[in-house]
């Protein structure tokens, strides 16, 4: 267990150390940081002491290593257009993804789970033509396109739920429903695959022949095992949620850190935009963590050696 723990938080820091120094770069890389906040027709006197002001008239490894050692601390500077501190420009929106985030992922396995698990029993019945048409469909339906719809019918015609905004339970509703059907498909179709693939085990012929009923054998020996490959995906689709629903925050004008991102990106709010990389792969580190302890939870043959693969990375 302590080389487990220990492994995890050494490719926490290392991967933590690789997305702060690669924002870094790719920021600067990507043109001068004071080309959106220097008013047009300024001087050039003007736009030194903005640089100066910013810290941008140092030499690149100093701005670099100052970064660095701010970043330790979490200390992200000053959001430039918001003049307040960026990391708790990005903590105040936080909670919104994570509510949003938390309630996609279980609509995701209350659709998906089941879908795949009566799918997969029955393989080639009508039950799982029925499922793996809708898994199908609900990965060609593009987020965008499915968001827009699901306002037009509920917000305008039906008057049912909130368009946009992110102020009480109903506000939720659209978004999760938009990011939900993604992962719900896939989740459907990965268990599915893997329970097909379990059922025709030699433990699972012998578990029928002691005369268990079919789904105490799906329950108790089969799904177990088939469970590991949905678990890691719903890990990295957490990390995606938290990070990459950008698109569905938009479309619905929902206040989390998607937007904020997609803003500060649009403003060129660096500051902003280093401690949103930074919170979102912290997360995502978190949720790689848990995901390895719950699949040697799971399956007791990942306990046997600490130093194997996680599931979830």
């Amino acid at each position: 267990m302590v080389g487990f723990l220990l492994k995890h938080i050494a490719y926490g820091m290392a991967v933590l150390f690789a997305v702060t120094s690669l924002v870094f770069g790719l920021i600067h890389l990507s043109g001068d940081p004071l080309a959106a906040l220097v008013p047009p027709g300024s001087s050039p006197e003007q736009a030194a002491r903005l640089r100066t002001h910013f810290g941008l008239d140092r030499s690149l490894p100093v701005q670099y290593a100052t970064f660095l050692g701010n970043a330790v601390h979490g200390d992200f500077g000053e959001s430039w257009r918001a003049r307040r501190p960026a990391m708790a420009t990005v903590l105040d929106r936080l909670p919104a993804t994570l509510v949003l985030t938390g309630a996609a992922i279980a609509l995701a396995l209350a659709i998906g789970v089941p879908l795949g698990i009566a799918a997969g029993s029955r393989p080639g019945g009508a039950v799982d033509l029925a499922a793996t048409a809708l898994a199908l469909a609900g990965q060609a339906v593009p987020g965008f396109w499915l968001g827009t719809i699901l306002i037009l019918i509920f917000a305008v015609r039906w008057h049912w739920l909130p368009s946009s905004g992110g102020e009480g339970a109903q506000a939720v509703v659209l978004p999760a429903v938009t990011l939900a059907l993604y992962p719900a498909a896939t989740i459907a179709r990965l268990l599915r695959s893997s329970l097909i693939e379990a059922l025709s085990g030699e433990y699972v012929r012998t578990a029928r022949g002691k005369g268990l009923s079919p789904w105490a054998v799906v329950r108790g020996h089969a799904l177990r095992n088939a469970a590991l490959p949905t678990l890691a995906f719903v890990g990295l689709q957490v990390g995606f949620l938290l990070g990459g629903a950008v698109v569905v925050e938009g479309v619905f004008a929902y206040p989390g850190v998607g937007q904020l991102a997609l803003q500060s990106v649009a403003n060129r709010d660096l500051p902003v935009v280093q401690a949103f990389v930074v919170v979102v792969a912290t997360l995502i580190v978190v949720v790689g963590f848990a995901v390895d302890a719950i699949a040697r939870w799971v399956d007791p043959r990942l306990r046997t050696a600490d130093s194997g693969t996680g599931s979830g990375w």
